[in-house]
């Protein structure tokens, strides 16, 4: 049947008022779907279904019934990709059309927006003749699209997800070993998903340049190349069964997205993060990997020297106040929160959270997605949990002023408030805090303690090299405080097979604690700056990240030259970047 647009259709009740008689959603519901739509931009249905407010199949069968145009079901796509030479591959993508049936001249096109008078037209045009567009679920196409992707790759012979119809994406992946053989592309995205197991990688990245496709993985915080990336032409198959996975819009390539993948490889439970954004050749993918079965949430894994953590656990017992954790992204701010509320009786504390994501889920613990499509920021959520009767709130991060002067206010009123904050020291923390218009009176009444934190690697057990010292390298390095009485001797990176040539396996956590005692309170409250602040920490005993990473250097846990890496800024001696690599150092071997 051809695609009618006529008085008749657009005199038919919105589509909004169709699925409230049908009692699918409320009046509220569509209110709320409107004001979204006005922030997200995309079509009506497209933001109800994203909001979870109704299923793809229930607004669909509505939609049907209003333009009076026939669903395809999911068992009605053919098995085989129908071939339309005409039509432009990047058009069907962009559009979010597939041809699904050629009898003769006569073709049929299944369109998650059918109703679009321009897309029959173009399709006419292209094929030169008369075309019947009926209506699709968007998942299906992407489907049926992703089908095309693979034969066009050269494997006419797959059925691309045929035998898996009806299964979760966890349970797909967890096939896709199986299909190795026969799926080009699905066998690329199930390889690197694992190659990132295999290298215990923290990201993947897939970058489209002009001299082909770039693979590159993040080990221990820092990014190899993988030299045997796929073929550049196999890229948009790629980002394409990526997105898929993701439950991404596998038609937009226009504008950036985010999406996840869970999944189950080599017995661990992975939680993907995906980011995809445009690029001018192609599209470029992250995808965070997130291992369940590593998280380590126990405070005594978390790298704490002994001292360190016997300090943050006494503030983290207090019964009030703020306890922040500062650092960069991806220098585990929020695993050390996970740890600190893993730490705590959940049984007997009413511990609320507000994330932006949700990493990982904690028992006993009441977490909450920030949301911010429906206006559920972290400060309306955080207006909302202190009716809850809280003991304990984390909140994921102090982004604005708003989120700042709650989080305060609910310390002084009672409840533990943990969060982060993107600050390069500890004490650069308080003046952060009066930057988002928090009062240096209030930050003293509140603000129990800062704790900075890095990442450094650990260095392979059995490649790592001995280097001894001389006095004047010891001076340089400010080690001489550290070492045990008759020890010269730290070791530094080499390579094995073991560690991937890399020198170092895992890493470790250096820390810098800065408690609010009654001098800090003093010298806050005289208007010291971020430096003096420090100074002052510094003169009543807290040892510096570079110093802690120093401790670590003297254990044989990291090198010299990964402290300086990571702490640069910290170090406070005249080495510079370039002297990482402990020349130095061995200059000055005896």
């Amino acid at each position: 049947m051809a695609l009618r647009l006529n008085g008749a259709v657009e005199s038919m009740k919105k589509i909004g008022e169709l699925l409230v008689e049908q009692g699918k959603i409320s009046e509220r519901d569509v209110e709320r779907t409107l004001l979204a739509q006005s922030e997200m931009g995309d079509k009506f249905g497209q933001v109800l279904v994203k909001l979870g407010l109704v299923s793809e199949l229930d607004f669909a069968t509505a939609l049907s019934a209003q333009l009076d145009i026939p669903l395809l079901n999911s068992a009605d796509y053919p098995e085989e990709p129908v071939q339309v030479d005409e039509v432009a591959q990047d058009f069907l993508f962009s559009n979010s059309v597939v041809p699904v049936a050629k009898t003769g001249d006569d073709l049929t096109f299944a369109a998650a927006v059918p109703q679009d008078p321009y897309i029959s037209k173009a399709l006419g045009m292209a094929v030169e003749s008369p075309v019947t567009v009926v209506l699709g679920l968007e998942s299906d196409i992407s489907k049926a699209l992703q089908a095309h992707l693979v034969s066009d790759a050269g494997d006419n012979e797959e059925e691309f997800d045929d035998q898996f119809a009806g299964q979760s994406d966890d349970e797909f992946i967890e096939h896709l070993r199986d299909l190795a053989s026969e799926a080009p592309v699905i066998r690329l995205v199930n390889q690197i998903i694992h190659r990132a197991v295999d290298m215990g990688a923290s990201d993947i990245h897939i970058e489209p340049f002009e001299d082909g496709l770039h693979l590159r993985y993040r080990v221990d915080g820092v990014l190899q190349d993988y030299p045997d990336a796929p073929a550049g032409n196999l890229s948009a198959a790629i980002a394409s069964r990526i997105k898929l996975l993701s439950q991404m819009n596998i038609a937009e390539r226009r504008l950036p997205q985010d999406g996840r993948i869970m999944t189950r490889v080599k017995g661990h439970e992975l939680d993907l993060r995906v980011s995809t954004i445009p690029t001018v050749h192609g599209e470029s993918i992250v995808m965070r990997v997130l291992d369940r079965e590593s998280i380590r949430l126990s405070l005594g894994d978390m790298g704490f020297s002994e001292d360190t953590l016997e300090r943050y656990q006494t503030l983290l017992a207090r019964p009030h106040g703020v306890l922040l954790v500062t650092g960069p992204t991806g220098s585990g701010k929020t695993t050390t929160l996970y740890a600190s509320l893993a730490s705590l009786d959940s049984e007997k504390l009413k511990i609320i959270t507000v994330e932006d994501p949700v990493e990982y889920q904690l028992g006993g613990v009441n977490q909450i997605q920030v949301q911010s499509q429906i206006e559920l920021t972290f400060a309306r959520a955080l207006r909302a949990i202190l009716r809850q009767d809280p003991d304990i709130i984390m909140i994921g991060e102090m982004r604005d002023t708003e989120t700042a002067q709650i989080g305060v206010q609910s310390a002084l009123t009672g409840h533990l408030v943990l969060s982060t904050l993107h600050t390069n020291t500890a004490a650069g923390a308080i003046t952060r805090l009066e930057d988002m218009g928090v009062e240096r009176y209030l930050i003293t009444s509140s603000v129990n303690g800062v704790l900075a934190q890095r990442l450094v690697r650990t260095l392979c057990s059995s490649c790592k090299k001995p280097v001894e010292l001389s006095d004047t390298a010891i001076a340089q390095y400010g080690l001489k405080r550290f070492l045990p009485e008759g020890q010269r001797t730290v070791y530094q990176a080499d390579g094995c097979d073991a560690c991937m040539g890399s020198g170092y396996i895992g890493r470790t956590s250096i820390h810098e604690l800065f408690p609010l005692d009654e001098v800090m309170h003093r010298v806050i409250m005289s208007g010291a700056d971020a430096t003096s602040l420090h100074a002052a920490a510094r003169d009543q005993g807290m040892l510096t990240l570079f110093e802690d990473g120093l401790r670590k250097v003297v254990q044989g846990q990291t090198s010299i030259e990964e402290v300086l890496r990571v702490t640069q800024d910290q170090s406070e001696m005249d080495v510079d970047a370039g002297d990482g690599d402990l020349a130095l150092a061995q200059s000055a071997a005896v």
